[in-house]
């Protein structure tokens, strides 16, 4: 039976899923494939099918946490997160297992991204390589608090034990809010470069300023919830600093009245390392 299950969310994306999909049937070592398809209307569900994927039609588009629909599905020990213009370089995941396998203390592993045809390497796999946080004992590479989703592989029964990834913050700046939940239950976060991952990214549909204003949004949203009121003001500072952070201070602060009840700050010793990582 195969350790690890691949995960992909998506929407309206038929020709990138097609072309990824393809490239987990060749690269994945037989890992199982799970697509969350998020009420797409453009043939995305058969495209998926058609590839050999489990597919699951979700009745609307629940963002981020489709992966955490998607990993209820699986029985496997751990998944890997895919988007559907990325895909796990050969050899990877068996060796993530075999790294998860000789740290049980770790939840979460991070590998490097090369993007594009050029393989450039990502510039959060550069800041994840000199993380501040050292390398504490029990751990397979450099501490981390945060990650690029598509690059990461985790202990299933660890990440839908801490609740997957949140349905209030959408895509965007999500992974923060688990990264943090998952050293607040006592598990370990690694980035570990000889792992790789291919990212490929699409043009069809983005709108830069949109992501910039949900990913203001987010981090504001992900510091009410988990981190103590002084970051809280110093994040809402930084984002006036720019027209996308304003609009997306705003939008944090409609959805604040709903999260009253679901503030949550982390233990002292993880504020403290994520305080290391940045100025708020």
């Amino acid at each position: 039976m195969p350790d690890v299950t691949v995960l992909v969310a998506t929407r309206d994306r038929a020709p990138e899923l097609r072309r990824s999909l393809d490239r987990h049937a060749r690269h994945a070592s037989g890992a199982p494939v799970i697509v969350a398809d998020n009420a797409s209307s453009d043939g995305t569900a058969a495209v998926a099918e058609a590839a050999g994927a489990t597919v699951l039609r979700l009745p609307r588009n629940l963002g981020a946490a489709a992966r955490t629909v998607a990993a209820e599905h699986a029985s496997t020990r751990y998944v890997a997160f895919a988007d559907d213009d990325s895909w796990w370089a050969p050899g990877s995941l068996d060796r993530a297992a075999e790294i998860l396998d000789a740290h049980p203390r770790t939840a979460l592993l991070a590998a490097r991204v090369l993007v594009g045809e050029e393989e450039r390497l990502e510039p959060v796999s550069e800041e994840m390589a000199d993380s501040p946080l050292g390398r504490p004992d029990g751990l397979p590479g450099p501490a981390i608090l945060g990650f690029l989703a598509c690059s990461a592989i985790v202990r299933r029964d660890a990440f839908l034990d801490a609740g997957g990834f949140s349905r209030v913050l959408h895509f965007g700046g999500e992974e923060e809010l688990l990264a943090l939940d998952l050293a607040a239950a006592g598990w370990g976060l690694a980035y570990a470069p000889e792992l790789v991952v291919h990212h490929h990214p699409s043009t069809a549909g983005r709108d830069p300023a949109a992501r910039r204003r949900r990913e203001a949004r987010n981090r504001l949203l992900t510091a009410w919830l988990r981190r103590p009121l002084p970051a809280v003001a110093r994040a809402a500072a930084s984002a006036l600093t720019g027209r996308d952070g304003r609009a997306g201070l705003a939008d944090a602060a409609r959805a604040l009245p709903a999260l009253a009840r679901a503030r949550r700050p982390v233990p002292p010793a993880v504020e403290a390392a994520r305080a290391r990582l940045t100025r708020y």
